[in-house]
């Protein structure tokens, strides 16, 4: 499958490394393709990786994932263009910048403001939940972490589900895009138990059903 990763820190290299290791050919995409921090996150991630800039690397993918910060995400899709039919994953947090809340208003959600933005493209939100610890090592003990998403999709949530369970995780399918809504929240929950409340990046969530 063509990858095209949007954002070369810790979760979009930790993503397209692990996707680039498992045979997928992995674009990672950049306004500063050239840069020695990009072109070294391409040598790491092995012969499956390139890097291009936004437009280009979009245009020769199948999914689309956007791991920037908040900030800059709604810009970068609309500089990434041809969206139409690709997967577009999305993988940020709308956080305020002290963290203390949301940025999007009540009754939407980041991947929602996304999605009206994409042009036909197929949003699924899901990796937002979690550190890039787990996307590297899904592993806790005998169980595995869960991967929570969600999307009007259906063929785009399996896709984006196999992915994940190819990295490790269990998955699990939350509901349509405004479910994200919630998705989103947990996140914020997440960086407070994280870095407020001392537990560090290294946990995750876990559904039991029964």
């Amino acid at each position: 499958m063509k990858i095209a990763v949007i954002g070369t820190g810790n979760v979009g290299g930790t993503l397209g490394r692990r996707w680039a290791s498992n045979g997928h050919q992995v674009v990672f995409c950049s306004r500063t393709p050239g840069s020695d921090r990009v072109k070294a996150l391409e040598s790491a991630a092995g012969p499956n990786a390139s890097v291009a800039g936004v437009s280009e690397g979009v245009a020769a993918s199948d999914v689309v994932v956007l791991a920037t910060p908040w900030p800059a995400t709604l810009a970068t899709v609309e500089e990434a263009g041809g969206l139409q039919g690709k997967i577009v994953v999305d993988c940020t947090n709308p956080l305020k910048p002290d963290l203390s809340g949301l940025s999007v208003d009540d009754g939407t959600s980041g991947a929602e403001e996304i999605a009206k933005r994409v042009n036909g493209g197929r949003v699924v939100k899901a990796f937002n939940t979690i550190s890039s610890l787990t996307m590297a090592d899904p592993s806790f003990g005998s169980e595995r972490a869960d991967l929570l998403l969600c999307g009007d999709d259906a063929d785009a949530k399996r896709t984006v589900g196999q992915l994940a369970q190819e990295l490790g995780f269990a998955v699990v399918d939350t509901g349509p895009l405004r479910s994200a809504r919630y998705l989103e929240h947990l996140a914020l929950m997440w960086v407070d138990m994280a870095f407020k409340e001392n537990w560090g990046p290294n946990f995750t969530f876990k559904v039991l059903k029964r």
